[in-house]
C-alpha cells in the first residue's frame, strides 16, 4: 500500500482533534473491535465479541475511507438465535457467509413480511425499515458481512438516535410489496434491479470484455438504494484488467482461488492472496488487480461506493488510462507481473490463458498518448 506520508509533530497536533468523528465514538459505545485492514484473509473465522445492541457477536472491518464512505461489519447469530430489532437511516447491503436463517422487515404502517436465506444470499435492508434476523438451524452458527452507509449519515447528524430511531417510513423504497423480496428482478445491460439473490455464486452473467479475459459481470440496484455492487467472474487461467476508482470497495472472495495485487502509482504492488471468504478493500484511487490463480473459475462480490464515471456514464475504472480513465491495459503491464501469473498457476499444473486475449485487444487498442 502507500506509505504513510508522516510530518512534524507540531502539524499532525494541530490537525488531532479532526480525526475523532461521531461515526467512531459510537463504534466505541458499541464495545466492538475495529479491523483497520484492507486485506482480511477469511471473514468466516474473523474473530467476534459480543455486540450487545444486536444480540449477536461481530466485529466493525474499516479501513483508510471509512470517515467519508461507507464502512463494513461482520455479524454472527447464535444457533436457535435471533437479532434484536434494529432499523437505522442509512442504506445496508448483506451477504450471507455461513449458515441459514430468515429476515423479518417492517414499516411504522405496519407492514411486514419475512423471507428465507442461505449461505450466498445477498439482500439489502430497506431504508429505515425495522428488521431483525433469525439463525433457521439450531445447531450452527449463521454469519453474515454488512456493508452501510453508516459512516456518512451518522457524521452527517451526529446524532445515533435521531439515524437508530427516527420514526419515518420511506413507502417508495419499501412498502410491503408481497414479491419484494422475491428472486425476479428486472435487467436492463448490466444493471439488475432486484431486491434479493438467493444464490451468489451461482447467479448467471452476462460477458464484459471491457474488462479482460473473457469475465463475466453483472450489477445490482437493490432496494432503490444508491450503494453500487457488483459481481465479476474470470475463467480458470486468466486475470482482470488492473484498474482505480474512488473509495469503499469491499472485493469479497466467492470462489475460486487466487490473489490481488495492490499499489499507488509508482509503487512496487502488494500481494494479498484470497480464497472463499476473503476481503479485499482498495484505497482510495489505489491501482488493484485481480488473478485466478487457481484450477476453477474465480468470482467475487463488490459492495462500494459510487466512483467516477464520464460524461457518457460510464465509469472511469472501465476506461484506458490512455484515453483519460484509470484501466490499464493488457499491453502497459510488466513483464514481472505475468511472470508472477505463470507461477502461481504452475503450483496447480494450470496454464495462462491469456495470448489470445492479449491478441484481441490490440483490436481496439488506443494509441499511446503523445
Amino acid at each position: 500500500m502507500a506509505k504513510d506520508a508522516r510530518v512534524n509533530e507540531d502539524l499532525a497536533q494541530k490537525f488531532a482533534s479532526e480525526k475523532e468523528t461521531p461515526y467512531l465514538a459510537w463504534v466505541r459505545e458499541q464495545g466492538l473491535d475495529i479491523i483497520p485492514a484492507n486485506y482480511v484473509p477469511d471473514l468466516r473465522t474473523v474473530e467476534l465479541k459480543p455486540w450487545a445492541a444486536r444480540n449477536a457477536k461481530g466485529v466493525m472491518i474499516n479501513h483508510d475511507a471509512s470517515r467519508v464512505s461507507n464502512d463494513c461489519y461482520v455479524l454472527e447469530i447464535a444457533p436457535g438465535g435471533k437479532t434484536a430489532p434494529h432499523r437505522q437511516l442509512f442504506e445496508e447491503m448483506v451477504l450471507i457467509l455461513s449458515g441459514r436463517g430468515s429476515t423479518t422487515i417492517w414499516n411504522d404502517a405496519g407492514k411486514r413480511m419475512t423471507f428465507e436465506w442461505k449461505q450466498g444470499a445477498i439482500f439489502a435492508i430497506p431504508l429505515n425499515c425495522h428488521h431483525q434476523h433469525f439463525n433457521g438451524s439450531g445447531q450452527e452458527a449463521a454469519r453474515y458481512v454488512g456493508v452501510t452507509f453508516c459512516p456518512w449519515v451518522l457524521n452527517l447528524y451526529g446524532d445515533p438516535d435521531f439515524v437508530f430511531n427516527h420514526k419515518r417510513d420511506f413507502p417508495g423504497r419499501f412498502n410491503g410489496e408481497p414479491d419484494y423480496f422475491s428472486a425476479k428482478g428486472e435487467q436492463v445491460g448490466f444493471l439488475l434491479k432486484t431486491n434479493f439473490v438467493p444464490d451468489a455464486v451461482n447467479l448467471p452473467l452476462i460477458s464484459a470484455k471491457e474488462r479482460g479475459a473473457g469475465g463475466g459481470h453483472i450489477r445490482f440496484n437493490m432496494a432503490k438504494g444508491s450503494m453500487a455492487s457488483h459481481i465479476s467472474q474470470f475463467p480458470v487461467g486468466t486475470y482482470k484488467k488492473a484498474h482505480a476508482h474512488g473509495p469503499g470497495a469491499h472485493v469479497i472472495i466467492l470462489s475460486g482461488e487466487g490473489y490481488s495485487l495492490m499499489w499507488q502509482e509508482g509503487e512496487e504492488p502488494i500481494r494479498y492472496d484470497w480464497k472463499p471468504g476473503s476481503l479485499i478493500v482498495p484505497p482510495n484511487t489505489t491501482y488493484h488487480q485481480h488473478f485466478n490463480g487457481g484450477a476453477t473459475a474465480a468470482r467475487y462480490l463488490a459492495f462500494k461506493h459510487n466512483s467516477p464515471r464520464n460524461a457518457q456514464g460510464v465509469p472511469t475504472s472501465w476506461i484506458s488510462k490512455r484515453v483519460g480513465g484509470t484501466q490499464i491495459d493488457y499491453a502497459d503491464e510488466t513483464d514481472t507481473l505475468r511472470k508472477m501469473f505463470a507461477e502461481a498457476l504452475a503450483r496447480h499444473s494450470v496454464m495462462p490463458n491469456m495470448d489470445d486475449v492479449y491478441e484481441r485487444e490490440k483490436e481496439t487498442l488506443p494509441p499511446l498518448p503523445v
